[in-house]
């Protein structure tokens, strides 16, 4: 007789495996933190670490300006941004043309996204000259910009739209492309058209990775408006930037772009917002709902 069998003979239940067979995976008191106490940890490394630096004498304060006046150039921009002074105006273009940016690069990934993904001509022919055109120094092209549209909003539109569009493109092909194999063929047996397939199967499931793309993108869409600012004059943030580095005002550089960042965030978490609004059946992650 086994040994299950004299277990249950004698009433008992049959043996199970020892605990230490059983796997569990460990987590480390660092993951067991809460979101905010290591963002704060962070924060404060970094803090300690910059103003460190500072006293060291190693760097010249006219190149690294200490937390401290840092700060105070954070409090006098802030400050300015809500008693609606000279700074008021340089932000509301800089959103403009970021949000001009963002839009176009959307409409334009997700239309050529399609077409790649889509269509084996896209895929073929038109995905090559797109990567080809990616790979190029995209800064390079502010000056056609300015040289075709002028010193205006329109030219740092374009460069944003430049840059944020190719994440979008892959991100919107890849979803396209994820469409289980399976319900494709369900599709087809019950007679669906292509678009059809498309629009009820295949958009619906590729949406993770359009998310994907368009936080990549949203991302890139602040760094091209700045750059065109930079490169071919204009009114914005990237203006003011370029003042206050011509004058050594490294504080106020390192405030304007804290400003810039944290734009750039609330555009980022705006998209994420989205995500979890359209894509509710998707488990969330760290990177896709900041908290």
């Amino acid at each position: 007789m086994s040994t299950t069998d004299e277990a249950l003979a004698r009433g008992g239940d049959a043996p199970t495996a020892h605990a230490s067979t059983v796997w569990v995976e460990e987590v480390s008191w660092v993951d067991r933190l809460p979101r905010w106490a290591s963002m704060t940890m962070i924060f404060v490394a970094f803090v300690g670490i910059w103003e460190l630096t500072c006293r060291s004498g190693l760097v010249s304060p006219i190149i690294l300006p200490t937390p401290a006046r840092t700060g105070q150039e954070l409090i006098t921009v802030g400050t300015n941004l809500l008693t609606g002074s000279y700074m008021l105006a340089p932000l509301a273009v800089t959103l403009t043309e970021v949000f001009y940016g963002f839009l176009l690069a959307t409409a334009l990934g997700f239309t050529l996204g399609v077409i790649v993904g889509e269509t084996t001509f896209g895929e073929r022919a038109v995905m090559p000259y797109l990567v080809a055109l990616d790979t190029m120094p995209k800064v390079a092209f502010a000056p056609l910009f300015i040289a075709w549209l002028g010193f205006g909003v329109e030219s740092k539109v374009a460069l944003a739209t430049f840059i944020a569009t190719f994440p979008i493109i892959v991100g919107t092909a890849a979803g396209l492309h994820a469409a289980d194999e399976n319900a494709r063929m369900l599709f087809k047996t019950m007679g669906a058209t292509r678009w059809q397939t498309l629009i009820k199967m295949k958009l619906p499931t590729g949406l993770p990775h359009f998310f994907t793309g368009l936080k990549i993108g949203a991302v890139g869409v602040m760094a091209g408006a700045i750059t065109g600012e930079f490169l071919g004059g204009g009114k914005g943030f990237g203006e003011l930037i370029r003042v206050a580095s011509t004058n050594l005002d490294t504080a106020r550089v390192f405030a304007l772009i804290i400003y810039l960042s944290i734009l750039g965030l609330a555009l980022f978490m705006g998209v994420s917002w989205a995500q979890r609004r359209f894509v509710f059946w998707q488990k969330s992650s760290t990177i896709a709902e900041p908290t």
